[in-house]
């Protein structure tokens, strides 16, 4: 089985290699639309339609993805995306690239496969639309939902009319019926009606079925003939219908399996002639079943319980037969392989070959007998004297004082003769050649100021004696006879002007100016004396015509007379329909290219010639029934043998009884203006005329009293209906206001119920709602202490990573006054050996002056330094009141309760550190007066001894002790910042100061006095002796 995957191509192959007839089931090829991706899929196909010619088909999916396939060509072809899923589709219109499709927001649209643009958008349904059926014509179309059915214009696209039912009615299905112009519509309650299209009159209506045959229609089809209607639905019968005869013919019942039937169409067949006998029941085991209506025989079916089919659509050549299975894909099967057995001839076959040859045997038997012998010799006979004598005439033709020159120039003469050799005028030049016979004046503004009259009254209704299919025809054949009645108007009066004048319109409907000077010149000259005995026939004609009969064919006059046959039978009907009814269009013209190039009265003489010519029938007709049945259908005559018998007759008969003694030749219409045409009685006319009004206006009052009374009945029925509709709504409000009552009360009741319920679960949420908002403020109470102690935390650290940082510093600090030390050390060992010298001693009293400047500026940068360290102690002392503050008051909003005792500590806390403060400001005091005591002590003693004490010893002590009290300072600060620490032993700090100053002081006596006992024992006064400068 070939398998085609659309998936993501806009165009490609349909099948690698097509099947032949042998495939199995008959299958070409399966369908389908995948899409790759995360998730694989199949997209569904919902419906498919053939084109006209059945070699195309359209198929839509469910995501609005219209394709196209080339069955000939073997091609697929992306056409369209609307986007929804469409529900109906049609492919047979008048334009062969556009097509209709209705889609799931129930608006009609209609797209061209080869622009692949939207032509229009229809839109209208309430519902989905169901099905479109298209006119024969494909110009129009109805859409059909469940409640209206609306005919299209495909033309311009416009909604015509719309049919509207009862709600409790519904439409089952409205469609054109195939070679006609009726409309069928099929309702929900099993009514059946035929409408008229033109006029949308209802035609007839189907009668009801027999009992016991009642059935439900769901679904419709149609022969292609529109002869045969068979309705099937929630049952194994199958109803026939005959259309013409408006009855049930056949009831069919399908095997027992079927249980309902989903779809119908009629196979069609290219030697059935329309009448179709195959037809495809699809049931509801999603399988199609193949039938003969007349024999009743399964032929073949498609689709299995397994592959079930969703919907099919046959092709209108019976070639294919497409389906929507169950699964979404696409089966395309063939009709030929389906209805063969293996690829072999089935046994009938040579039945078949047989009874064809006994049929052509019988046809031609018939033809034998329907054509004798005898009459074709003598008819040869007569033709070749018709030679003689037309070669005669053409000999004497010099003689003859005619014009032969004509308009365009063209010459009569040479055209008789081109005629007279090939029988007819070529078709591409016979419209010029009979303008310029008929020299016709072309007078437009004369014919324009008949048109502009409007139409006549008198054919105002001619489409209702003659319906024209062709609405233009229809309407060119209206303006011509209405210019024609205008013009003259016995026209208007004569009831076989349509019959007359329909050939040239139907010849001429593009050149309505060239129609109407034609058929008034065959009126004029052709029609000469038709109008004097009106409104009888031209008795005058009929007598010449009569006469000319009984000179040629005695024998044939007398049988015609015998049964009461006059020329009012066998040659007016002949006349006012200038032979249009018994002649075939090429024959019809070939005829009348002889009457117009010869004189008016070859036209009776034509006539004349096809009654002698089919004398045999005549002969054989004993009926006046039979006689008015051969004049007014085709008969099987040579047109050619007709033909030469009337110019026969023209050379045959005398010139007492010849009509072209009592015809006048041709003339030509006048240019500028049309001549006067009054060879009538006009007193006839005008009182038939005046009838007619009078009649006219009777029919008027009698239609408006008749609409009138129908008003006034329907505004007494509407009247009626409008009162029991109002009476019946009263009471309909009763009940319900009854009934609204006690919804009233049983609502009220669910009421209180829900709002005790209500209440229940009210005071559920709320204890629950506290139960979290207490868990949630605990939580939060949680989260902050947790907040508070990271803080202390961090502050613990940071406090510990600064006194951390200040002991390094205060270590390195005394590290290098230790270095310091030792350099004084070496150079006052340096000092004290030069100082044995008297030059030494002038030395080292410049070095010591020197050293001594700049330990004066050393212990000036030095009491810089240790006044921005305590200014950094302060601001370190600050910061960490600022911190406790915070943290104090974070706490005492946390949880005052909690916090009572550590407040009462805090301010216990600010009063020690102010004594702290102030301890630590009076031990600074005290040092600096300490340390000046020295200093003054060190110059006295250098002053009364005059030795040199090295102050840089005391500045490194008084260095030492600066930074002793500095780590003192620090460690009291670390003591102060540490809360826990505080807290459980604040006395311990005071008394590790007061013991760390009492060690202080006495390391500073006990400096002073080794100072002294060094200076008195190492420099002893010396005595210098008196010695002068002398310069």
């Amino acid at each position: 089985m070939e398998r085609c995957d659309l998936g993501g191509r806009r165009s490609g192959p349909v099948w690698a290699r097509k099947a032949g007839p042998a495939a199995q089931r008959g299958l070409i090829v399966n369908i389908i639309h995948g899409v790759q991706g995360y998730h694989s899929k199949t997209i569904r196909f919902l419906n498919v339609a053939f084109d006209d010619s059945g070699d195309s088909l359209l198929a839509g999916d469910r995501q609005g993805n219209i394709y196209l396939f080339d069955l000939n060509g073997n091609r697929f072809n992306l056409v369209q995306r609307t986007m929804q899923a469409c529900t109906a589709l049609a492919f047979n219109l008048h334009r062969k690239t556009e097509f209709l499709v209705a889609l799931a927001d129930y608006s009609v649209k209609c797209f061209d496969t080869e622009t692949k643009e939207l032509v229009s958008w229809m839109r209208g349904h309430d519902s989905s639309v169901s099905s479109i059926s298209v006119h024969g014509s494909g110009r129009y179309a109805i859409t059909t939902s469940t409640d209206t059915a609306q005919l299209w214009d495909l033309d311009t696209f416009q909604r015509i009319r719309k049919l509207n039912v009862h709600q409790s009615v519904g439409i089952q299905k409205v469609f054109f019926l195939p070679l006609s112009n009726t409309i069928l519509s099929c309702f929900k309650d099993n009514s059946v009606f035929a409408w008229e299209f033109d006029t949308l009159h209802c035609k007839y209506q189907l009668p009801s079925p027999v009992e016991g045959s009642l059935l439900l229609y769901k679904v419709f089809a149609v022969t292609r003939d529109g002869r045969t209607f068979v309705a099937g639905g929630k049952s194994n019968r199958l109803h026939l219908w005959c259309l013409e005869s408006k009855r049930l013919i056949k009831i069919i019942q399908m095997p027992e399996k079927v249980r309902a039937v989903r779809h119908l169409e009629f196979l069609p067949d290219s030697f059935d002639g329309g009448s179709n006998q195959v037809l495809g029941v699809l049931s509801q085991d999603n399988i199609m079943r193949f039938i003969n209506i007349e024999t009743c025989k399964l032929l073949f079916d498609i689709g299995s319980p397994e592959e079930g089919i969703s919907t099919a659509a046959i092709s209108p050549n019976g070639r294919y037969i497409a389906s929507v299975m169950e699964n979404g894909s696409l089966n395309l099967y063939s009709v030929q392989a389906l209805t063969q057995e293996g690829n072999k001839p089935p046994p009938s076959m040579f039945k078949v070959v047989q009874d064809g040859s006994k049929s052509t045997s019988e046809t031609n038997k018939l033809i034998m007998k329907v054509t004798p012998g005898r009459s074709e010799g003598s008819w040869k006979s007569r033709g070749s004297k018709i030679q003689t004598r037309l070669l005669k005439l053409q000999g004497n033709a010099s003689l003859e004082n005619k014009e032969n020159e004509l308009p365009g120039g063209l010459n009569k003469k040479r055209l008789r003769a081109l005629l007279k050799g090939f029988g007819e005028y070529p078709a591409k030049y016979r419209m010029f050649v009979w303008r310029s016979l008929l020299q016709l004046p072309e007078n437009h503004p004369a014919f324009s100021s008949l048109i502009d009259k409007g139409t006549h009254s008198a054919f105002v209704n001619i489409h209702n004696k003659y319906p024209i299919k062709s609405r233009k025809l229809l309407r060119v054949l209206q303006r011509t006879l209405s210019a024609l009645a205008h013009w003259s108007a016995i026209f208007a009066e004569t009831p076989y002007i349509p019959l007359l004048a329909f050939p040239f319109v139907k010849l001429f409907q593009n050149n309505p100016l060239i129609c109407f000077e034609v058929v008034a010149t065959v009126v004029v000259n052709f029609c000469q004396h038709w109008f004097e005995y009106f409104p009888n026939p031209p008795v005058n004609v009929l007598s010449m015509m009569e006469n000319v009969l009984a000179h040629h064919d005695k024998e044939l006059l007398q049988h015609l007379i015998k049964y009461n046959v006059t020329s009012q039978v066998y040659a007016w009907p002949l006349l006012e329909t200038l032979l249009s009814e018994v002649l075939t269009r090429e024959e019809w013209l070939k005829v009348f290219d002889n009457i117009f190039s010869n004189h008016p009265s070859y036209f009776l003489m034509i006539v004349v010639a096809y009654i002698i010519c089919s004398r045999a029938p005549l002969l054989q007709c004993n009926q006046a029934a039979d006689f008015e049945y051969f004049v007014h259908h085709r008969n099987n005559l040579e047109i050619t043998a007709v033909i030469k018998e009337a110019y026969r007759l023209m050379e045959a008969t005398p010139l007492d009884i010849h009509p072209q003694r009592m015809l006048e030749d041709f003339i030509p219409l006048t240019k500028g203006q049309y001549p006067i045409f009054n060879k009538y009685p006009k007193f006839i006319v005008d009182y038939q005329a005046q009838e007619r009004e009078r009649i006219r206006q009777d029919e008027m009052e009698y239609l408006k009293e008749r609409q009138l009374a129908h008003e006034s009945e329907a505004k007494a029925e509407e009247q009626k209906a409008e009162d029991e509709a109002w009476y019946q709504k009263q009471k309909l409000l009763r009940e319900a206001e009854e009934q609204r009552r006690k919804m009233l009360l049983e609502e009220e009741e669910k009421l209180a119920e829900q709002r005790q319920r209500l209440t229940a679960i009210k005071r559920d949420l709320k204890v629950k709602e506290l139960q979290l908002l207490d868990a949630s403020r605990r939580r939060f109470l949680n989260y902050q202490q947790d907040q508070l102690q990271m803080e202390l935390k961090r502050l613990d650290d940071e406090i510990a990573r600064k006194a951390s940082m200040r002991e390094q510093e205060t270590a390195a600090a005394v590290q290098e006054v230790e270095v310091r030390r030792m350099e004084l050390e070496s150079q006052r060992q340096l000092f004290e050996q030069v100082a044995e010298g008297n030059v030494a001693k002038a030395e080292q009293k410049r070095i010591d002056t020197d050293w001594r400047l700049r330990v004066l500026q050393r212990l000036r940068r030095d009491d810089q330094d240790r006044e921005k360290v305590y200014e950094e102690l302060v601001k370190l002392l600050h910061d960490n009141r600022v911190r406790e503050a915070e943290l104090l008051k974070a706490m005492r909003e946390t949880e005052e309760k909690k916090w009572e005792d550590i407040i009462q500590k805090e301010a216990q806390l600010e009063e020690e550190q102010k004594a702290a403060a102030a301890a630590d400001e009076h031990r600074k005091q005290f040092l600096d007066d300490k340390i000046n005591d020295a200093l003054e002590l060190s110059e006295k003693l250098e002053r009364e001894d005059g030795y040199f004490e090295r102050p840089c010893d005391l500045k490194a002590r008084r260095t030492e002790r600066g930074v002793e009290v500095q780590q003192v300072l620090r460690s009291g600060n670390i003591c102060l910042n540490d809360l826990s620490a505080f807290v459980q032993s604040p006395h311990m700090s005071l008394r590790e100061l007061a013991r760390q100053e009492r060690e202080l002081m006495a390391e500073v006596r006990q400096l002073r006095q080794r100072l002294i006992s060094q200076a008195k024992s190492r420099h002893p006064p010396a005595h210098f002796p008196a010695t002068t400068w002398t310069p």
